[in-house]
């Protein structure tokens, strides 16, 4: 099947004006930019309201400018409410904080002093139909979450995507009801993210921006882009301008910026590794103009990452920022000079070829898939054609083994196209990271960590509100190793002197 006529051509952005909000997720990654900071957040979910809520706290206390998140399980992102019940009243542990299992008032004791203007949370969750997750979040008085109607569908469902597109519309009017109260939603896309890693960027970017243009149209003002980092620097430089640029063209309407996510595959297994791949997530955001940076911990290739850990991510991250903006001065963030590959030809074919089949883009995205004009690699979802292959090269660019359907065929580097990988091939690039990173921090000089104090030490062991017997002992956390040194922050603004809105 070819692609429909002009799917090629320029794409045409609305007139509107910027929105500016004045408070909100959006508006405080906007004067932490401003500030000169770049935004940094954990991947951090715990079932237990008193670690959520200690974990919370080391998260805005971090030598870091932070957003809190709170993942939700497993249970709660499929609607198995019964069964995070179970769980909770078993012991059983979770992999992430049951919202709807937990009471609307245990969960505002969580957030209580903590969540606000000045510490705005997030929800993550990973539904493909999410309007449970935002009924409860928005009960709580948030109104900050993530995800799509493909992202969250495709790689992590079997539900169809038709159904996923109407539960992602009516969570758009659900979100919107809270700027009855004053309020300016936040909605992020998790496009840029799909199957995390062996997706080359033009399709990364295309459904990045084309999970916004849905949000968009369904009233959303308060946007940003996702983009994960992948095994080439320099193409993900390219990405992010691609991605910049475009939202930039196609949603002038809004307050939108760029979030980055440090590697979202196998991990090294090294903590010197892992810090040195995360510096360098932290150095790419600041290149390419991301504003928010996802971490990752030494943790990852072993097991859930502690409070500790994360912490020690978010402030590794701000450091190696810091470090990057003060050696680049004006010019970081600046959208340099990248080379053109190809990828903003590829992702403009995706995204025109989309909003041509129908002026309802949750419609359009239906019959994409269904066309083939969308094709995500090594995705086994019954709605997605399963033609499109891609190729690690030895310098770590991500490359198109076959396009299938997609519009897209002749329009990145000239060549032949790379031999499909077979099963020893898929799992070595699956592991190329993490094999070259781990190699990077052996052959690093050891360097003496110097004393530290213990970050997973709780704040505070209880919910505002809650009786303690007088002389009730408070365990500590588990103490791990402190990182290998980095480099001193150079910018001077705390993060609690970021703007003058009231918490």
């Amino acid at each position: 099947m070819t692609a429909p006529a002009g799917a090629g051509k320029a794409l045409v952005a609305r007139p509107d004006a910027p929105a500016a909000p004045a408070s909100g997720f959006g508006a405080f990654v906007a004067r932490a930019r401003a500030a000169g900071d770049l935004v940094v957040q954990p991947r951090m979910g715990m079932a237990d309201p008193l670690r959520m809520r200690d974990g919370l706290l080391a998260t805005r206390d971090a030598d870091a400018v932070t957003v809190g998140t709170i993942t939700l399980d497993s249970y709660t992102r499929t609607g198995d409410f019964a069964a995070a019940r179970r769980a909770l009243a078993e012991g059983v542990g979770l992999n992430g904080y049951p919202i709807a299992a937990h009471s609307a008032d245990t969960t505002r004791a969580v957030l209580r002093g903590v969540a606000g203007a000045r510490f705005p949370v997030q929800v993550r969750h990973g539904s493909a139909t999410p309007e449970h997750i935002v009924r409860a979040l928005l009960a709580l008085g948030l109104d900050a979450t993530e995800g799509g109607p493909v992202s969250y569908c495709l790689p992590y469902s079997r539900t169809s995507l038709r159904e996923a597109v109407a539960s992602w519309q009516r969570s758009c009017e659900l979100l919107l009801s809270a700027a009855k109260f004053g309020a300016e939603p936040h909605l992020e896309t998790f496009g840029g993210c799909l199957m995390g890693q062996l997706c080359p960027p033009s399709l990364l970017v295309a459904v990045s921006v084309l999970e916004a243009l849905f949000f968009r149209q369904h009233g959303l003002r308060s946007l940003s882009l996702s983009y994960a980092q992948q095994a080439d620097p320099r193409q993900d430089e390219e990405a992010l301008a691609v991605l910049g640029r475009l939202a930039g063209e196609l949603l002038p309407d809004t307050d939108h910026h760029l979030v980055l996510y440090a590697y979202m595959g196998v991990f090294p297994r090294s903590p010197g590794g892992a810090r040195l791949l995360l510096a360098d997530a932290a150095r790419l955001a600041v290149r390419a103009g991301a504003a928010r940076l996802i971490v990752k911990t030494t943790a990852e290739a072993h097991r859930i990452p502690t409070v500790g850990e994360n912490v020690r991510a978010l402030e590794t991250a701000a450091a190696a920022a810091a470090d990057e903006r003060a050696v680049r001065g004006q010019a970081a963030g600046a959208g340099g000079q990248v080379q053109d590959t190809g990828i903003e030809a590829e992702a403009r074919a995706l995204i025109g070829a989309v909003l041509e089949l129908d002026a309802d883009i949750g419609r359009a995205l239906v019959r994409a898939f269904a066309a083939g004009y969308l094709d995500i690699p090594y995705c086994l979802h019954p709605d997605n054609a399963g033609r499109a292959r891609t190729s690690l090269a030895p310098d770590g660019r991500l490359l198109w083994s076959s396009v299938g359907s997609m519009p897209i065929a002749g329009l990145a580097d000239a060549g032949p196209r790379p031999p499909i990988l077979g099963s020893a091939g898929l799992i070595s690039a699956l592991s190329q990271v993490q094999r070259t990173y781990d190699a990077r921090a052996e052959a690093r000089p050891l360097v003496a960590a110097g004393p530290a104090a213990d970050p997973e030490a709780p704040r505070r062991s209880v919910l505002p509100g809650t009786p303690v017997a007088p002389g009730t002992a408070v365990p500590p956390g588990t103490p791990v190793p402190p990182p290998t040194p980095v480099p001193p922050r150079t910018t001077p603004t705390p993060r609690r002197e970021l703007g003058r809105t009231p918490s």
